[in-house]
């Protein structure tokens, strides 16, 4: 990601909405002093498009086949939604909610779920095959979140709270998830503390209410009317305690189309790449932290990754209203159309008081631009990454501002260091950082292969080469990838690798006869 050029193409409009339905399992288990309960929950693997790496309850996406199963008590989307959670349940817990299903065996449950796994049999064949049925009163309603427009997949999803006999197990099925367990919610909340389970907004609400559990209306009632949710839109978004997300939109390369203001901290707070210029984006931002501020929290400083638009768009019309000093790299201070109030320089800590308090540590890693930080949390190892790393889309490094030597250097320098939890300036965040890290390693890797064989196949200009390295991208915008292009090619010439004579470029002859003697 990079801040927008002239001519690129317009932003694309808000993911469509899908249907979805999630099942907060639980069962009751004994605890001394009294009685709690047991929740199941899964970590989704780490590829997959929306949340890989999070943990999460069983559910998923609505199927048109959900709609012909018939549910006692409910009829339409109720009834509907309600069977793809119980199709979800049995897919991903190995347990199957139905009227006549305590009297199937177990290994008679293991083959139905095999089955519908392998879609040899739907959910509905299953049902009628040996005479189940649903019971809207199985699966009652436990509220309903909608994923904000930032996010490039995006659900209205319905939450139903289901009970199971104590003691009964789940098992996950390998695949889409790499982790299952039954977990007491305080337990989970500690990991989601320690920045060991990356959670969306519905779960960790989901795991504080049943942390307190008394009874099932009680519960039910505290589900179905989240707090900071409005039209079912949470504006709270805390992946892990003391990281908070504000998507605002700025004027950023497409596919995205806002940038991620993060909100650090437990008492004082940072308020990292406030980007939107445009006055309702920071007045939401300026509202959200009015309400921390209510709760006892403090903003202490604006922090800035680097200079690009979409990144400091706000910066200078949040420190007014706040009354708080602006902090960066001295390299981005010199970039700033206004005045910064503190540079920031590699391995300095910035300590916040708070419960607990947070210590993060400045990492200077240019190469997408020559100020740009990031900021390391010592406890949980989460990055702040700003622009090193995108959730959607991919980075741009363009000369002379970027160095795609140094950009790789960094890449390579935070995944040995390691980090946790990677949270981009654009789109969702990536639990396993090292493995991201290395991926895009991988990528600019390959992509830098490509234009060296497009350098071997024929000597020419940047557009030329250009046009043959990214004939795999026919979508890439010509103007990016002519950038992309360039950098990778003043990394070759660097390292002697390629000649660049005029507006031309070739392959050097030793390098020229290296790649001959390898077969290409």
């Amino acid at each position: 990601m990079s801040e927008a050029i002239p001519g690129m193409p317009p932003a694309p409009p808000p993911a469509r909405i899908r249907s979805a339905a999630q099942v907060i399992l639980f069962r009751r288990a004994a605890e001394e002093g009294g009685s709690g309960v047991e929740l199941y929950w899964l970590r989704r693997e780490n590829t997959l498009s929306f949340a890989g790496g999070f943990y999460a309850f069983p559910g998923g996406r609505a199927d048109a086949a959900d709609g012909q199963i018939p549910v006692e008590g409910a009829f339409g989307d109720a009834a509907s939604l309600r069977v793809t959670a119980a199709r979800e349940l049995l897919e991903e817990a190995g347990i199957l909610k139905a009227r006549g299903a305590e009297a199937l065996a177990a290994p008679t449950l293991a083959e139905m779920r095999k089955s519908l796994l392998a879609e040899k049999q739907s959910f509905g064949e299953l049902l009628r095959a040996h005479a189940l049925k649903l019971d809207a009163s199985d699966f009652p309603s436990a509220g309903r979140f909608i994923t904000p427009a930032s996010m490039p997949i995006r659900y209205d999803c319905y939450f139903f709270l289901v009970e199971v006999a104590p003691g009964m197990e789940a098992t996950f099925a390998p695949g889409e998830h790499v982790e299952g367990a039954w977990m007491r919610p305080l337990d989970a909340l500690e990991k989601w503390n320690q920045g060991l389970a990356i959670l969306h907004p519905p779960a960790l609400y989901a795991l504080q209410v049943m942390a307190e559990f008394t009874d099932v209306p009680t519960a039910l009632l505290q589900l179905e009317n989240p707090p900071h949710t409005p039209a079912h839109t949470p504006t709270r978004i805390q992946f892990q305690r003391g990281v908070r997300v504000f998507p605002v939109e700025t004027p950023t390369l497409p596919p995205a189309t806002h940038t991620n203001v993060h909100i650090l901290g437990n008492g004082e707070l940072l308020i990292v790449d406030p980007g939107a210029a445009e006055v309702r984006q920071y007045a939401r931002l300026l509202a959200l932290v009015a309400g921390f501020k209510a709760e006892g929290l403090r903003p202490l400083a604006i922090v800035l990754t680097h200079h690009h638009a979409d990144h400091i768009g706000g910066a200078e019309s949040v420190k007014q209203r706040l009354g708080i000093p602006v902090w960066c790299h001295a390299k981005t201070a010199d970039r700033l159309p206004f005045r910064a109030d503190r540079l920031l320089e590699e391995g300095e800590v910035l300590t916040l008081q708070g419960t607990p308090p947070m210590r993060w540590r400045v990492l200077y890693t240019p190469g997408h631009a020559r100020g740009h930080i990031c900021l390391l949390d010592e406890a949980s190892h989460a990055l702040i990454a700003g622009d090193m790393v995108a959730g959607l889309g991919t980075i741009l490094i363009d000369p002379p501002e970027g160095d795609m030597s140094d950009y790789l250097a960094q890449l390579a320098r935070l995944r040995d260091l390691p980090v946790r939890a990677l949270y981009p300036a654009h789109g969702p965040p990536m639990p396993d950082g090292p493995a991201k890290l290395t991926e895009y390693i991988r990528h600019r890797e390959l992509r830098e292969k490509k234009v060296v064989e497009a350098v071997k196949a024929s000597a020419g200009t940047l557009a030329e080469i250009s046009a043959r390295a990214y004939s795999d991208s026919p979508t890439a915008f010509p103007p990016l990838a002519e950038r992309s292009t360039q950098a990778i090619l003043i990394k070759l010439t660097r390292e002697g690798r390629v000649l660049r004579h005029e507006d031309h470029y070739s392959l050097k002859p030793s390098v020229q006869a290296g790649s001959d003697a390898d077969g290409g």
